[in-house]
């Protein structure tokens, strides 16, 4: 029987130890991804912990709290459950199911009929692991995020290079810090104003979004061009160095990564290509405005 409650406990510690190593790999790299952009250190630091790393936090709390305390544990893990089905409510089930809501209720049981010995290597791997994992992913990302060139300078920007010369609009409608839809950047560019600062009541038809080939052959890295092509017929773009999100094309301290293009796909005509600040080129509906999607407006350069 003890033989039994150990290995069920050890198969609780696993399933804790892979799952909070799962949402820490994912959290740590998505916090320099899309998240520490604010100019105080101390607001980076409570998204980091509380948005990107909440999830490995909860995996690994519960499992020791229901180490030390199989029925506090037991009703934990339940409450979670419950607590994920609301707050996740028209989520993909099959995706929330499978991440967080069926780990939970094995932990639950687990756990609780489970006894893993020797106790306290349990506890080091449930707690070690995935913070390794975090360090490991943070300190380099967090070197390369704090090299980002950042001039300050958010004005119209004329960049040239890649056999391609554009202006690219200053800070303002024409080049928005929140989530724009395709649509409504579209129909933004068409009426701002020649230096880009405002938006008129007749149309202008001066500036627009860059193509995706534009967009790619823009690209730059600590001031160079990337050296980026587009290959329409697979969809990629190509770089001989990898942007990155740095002055003059991105803010540094802006939560948007991606800029939408004015290419349609030809494949979905609901949806269009956007580029991230990485580089990289995928498609999304026309309709979504999420926060960290926006744009920014162009014009050849003979339009002064």
């Amino acid at each position: 029987m003890e033989r039994k409650k150990a290995i069920l406990g050890w198969v609780g510690v696993v399933i804790t130890v892979l799952f909070s190593s799962f949402w820490a790999y994912w959290g740590a790299f998505e916090n320099f991804h899309e998240g520490w952009y604010s100019t105080s250190l101390w607001e980076n630091i409570s998204m980091f912990l509380f948005q990107y790393m909440l999830l490995p936090i909860i995996f690994i709390g519960s499992a020791l709290i229901a180490l030390k305390w199989k029925k506090i544990g037991l009703l934990v893990y339940l409450l979670l459950g419950v607590f994920c089905l609301w707050f996740f409510a028209g989520a993909n089930f099959s995706l929330l199911g499978f991440l967080i809501i069926l780990p939970f209720a094995a932990l639950a049981l687990t756990y609780y009929f489970g006894e893993p010995y020797p106790q306290k290597w349990a506890k080091r791997l449930i707690s070690f692991i995935p913070l390794i994992i975090v360090l490991a992913i943070s300190i380099p990302q967090g070197i390369k995020v704090s090299n980002r060139i950042n001039d300050y300078n958010f004005g119209m920007r004329i960049i040239e290079g890649n056999d391609l010369t554009l202006a690219w609009a200053p800070r303002g409608p024409g080049w928005p810090d929140q989530g724009t839809s395709w649509h409504e950047a579209q129909e933004i560019c068409k009426y701002l104003s020649e230096d880009g600062l405002l938006v008129m009541e007749t149309e202008q038809n001066i500036w627009r979004l860059p193509t995706v080939d534009e967009a790619v052959r823009s690209m730059m890295l600590h001031g160079q061009n990337a050296g980026g092509l587009w290959d329409e017929g697979e969809e990629k773009a190509r770089y001989e160095q990898t942007p990155d999100k740095e002055s003059p094309l991105w803010d540094v301290h802006s939560k948007v990564i991606y800029y939408w293009t004015a290419d349609t796909s030809t494949k979905e005509e609901q949806k269009a290509y956007i580029i991230v600040y990485h580089g990289g080129v995928f498609k999304r509906t026309k309709t979504n405005r999420q926060g960290y999607l926006s744009f920014r407006a162009v014009k050849g350069i003979g339009s002064f």
